[in-house]
């Protein structure tokens, strides 16, 4: 005889109560309910506010999104710093993320990603993909915090201890810079990134023939690329005579070249085995990667500007970089972050995302996190916390000997102090803007 259903689910409930008898004959007490659904981070969890907090602890205007919830206390930082255009990000935040968001349920990441992405019809573009970056990484520190675990263990748990890391090495002269290097490698760094002076060596170029005349403003910068084409070698040259094969030399060209001039300084540089060669060319200039591919074997990072997927798509499938150095807050945060480190593992491009000074520490601990989770990692720029930053941003990530660690709490392990946070406002005096750099001549350099 066929069982009703109603039977059924008698036989059930008296099931689950002598379960429950069980417990309490042992001396432990049944779990309600409530208790049952966030001890597995499933119950109803409604977002009640979103806004964003902006401080100025590193010399840079760092805005970090706070998420709250409907349960008391809990709350996910995510970095949203966009350090050129910071106002515009607070003001997508809480004028439209926010309103957007409330009511939400925080459990549902990809969901509210994929939904808040199209909400403002038109998609991609830095002030909208660093203000979903706030909220996005938030919420993954929310739903770490909930289950009590860190968000590397969310991802899959680790694949190394800590996150290899490169610092900036940068001086005018060779020995200004050898000193510079010096200091890198006695501080356990194994990677170092070279810069005679300032991107593209401007203070090497003479004749500001566009000032003379009157063209542009008296404060915008000058920079020819012959001196700095005919400085690097001997910059590799003497680095590399100095330090030996052990230290790992990388560089940033920065896109202040033409196409042809990346091309041949890249191949001149090969010879000094460099870890990587950074942004030889602009967004703007993709179509000759396959170009460079062909005449250079130099190890290819790029990416720091990109913020739509279709830029570096065709660049990791055609294998024609080695390291994908994207901004995580730029491209929308660690949802979209982790599916392009998969994307990169299927075609050995490997991750060095962006870690300037203008990312939060709240971004330096996403990084980290997902540096330790994935298998195609390949390595992590570090920018070092200032005594103010380690304040306001307790539980900052900790470089020892070269390599970054970040904690084990739950979430990404940091927190804010949104007191200490008021005593480093923006500073107003300061641009919100890269400064032109020019030619000779005045034509602008891309930055």
């Amino acid at each position: 005889m066929k069982a009703s259903a109603s039977s059924f689910l008698d036989r059930r409930e008296a099931m689950k109560h002598l379960g429950l008898g069980t417990l309490a004959g042992m001396g432990i007490a049944a779990p309600t309910p409530a208790m049952a659904a966030a001890e597995k981070g499933h119950g109803p969890l409604k977002i009640t506010k979103v806004r964003a907090i902006a401080t100025n602890t590193q010399g840079q205007r760092l805005v970090v999104v706070k998420v709250e919830t409907s349960e008391p206390g809990l709350y996910g930082l995510g970095c949203g710093t966009y350090n050129q255009r910071p106002l515009a990000v607070v003001t997508a935040v809480e004028e439209y993320l926010d309103p957007f968001c409330r009511g939400r349920d925080a459990n549902n990441i990809d969901d509210l990603w994929q939904t808040a992405y199209t909400s403002s019809y038109w998609r991609n573009g830095p002030v909208l993909n660093n203000a979903l970056s706030g909220v996005d990484m938030a919420l993954w520190d929310i739903k770490g915090k909930r289950a009590g675990m860190p968000v590397y263990d969310l991802l899959g748990g680790k694949c190394r201890f800590a996150a290899d890391c490169y610092s900036h090495a940068s001086g005018g002269s060779l020995q200004a810079l050898e000193d510079s290097v010096r200091s890198k490698i006695e501080a356990g760094f194994r990677h170092v990134r070279i810069q005679l002076g300032g991107y593209g060596s401007a203070h090497l170029s003479k004749g500001q023939n566009f000032r003379d005349a009157g063209f542009g403003l008296p404060g915008d910068g000058h920079m020819d690329s012959g001196p700095y084409l005919r400085a690097m070698p001997k910059a590799f040259e003497h680095m590399r005579n100095t330090f030996g094969e052990e230290i790992e030399l990388l560089h940033d060209i920065h896109e202040r070249i033409e196409p042809i001039e990346a091309v041949n300084l890249c191949k001149e540089l090969e010879q000094y085995r460099p870890f990587f060669i950074e942004d030889p060319l602009a967004p703007e200039d993709n179509g000759y990667f396959r170009f460079l591919r062909q005449h250079t074997t130099v190890p290819i990072a790029m990416g720091e500007l990109f913020n739509n997927p279709h830029e570096w798509l065709d660049l990791i499938s055609g294998r024609l970089i080695d390291f994908i150095r994207v901004h995580l807050s730029q491209i929308g945060g660690l949802t979209p972050a982790r599916k392009l480190a998969a994307l990169g593992e299927w075609f050995n491009v490997r991750s060095a995302w962006h870690g300037p000074g203008d990312v939060s520490p709240v971004g330096h601990a996403c990084n980290v996190h997902l540096d330790l989770a994935i298998h195609n990692f390949g390595i992590q720029e570090y920018s070092p916390f200032r005594e103010a930053t380690q304040e306001v941003f307790p539980g900052c990530p900790e470089i020892k000997d070269g390599f970054l660690h970040v904690s084990d709490r739950p979430g990404f392990g940091i927190d804010l102090d949104e007191e200490a946070a008021k005593k480093h406002p923006f500073d107003e005096s300061k641009p919100g803007f890269w400064e032109p750099v020019r030619r000779r001549d005045g034509t602008a350099v891309r930055p």
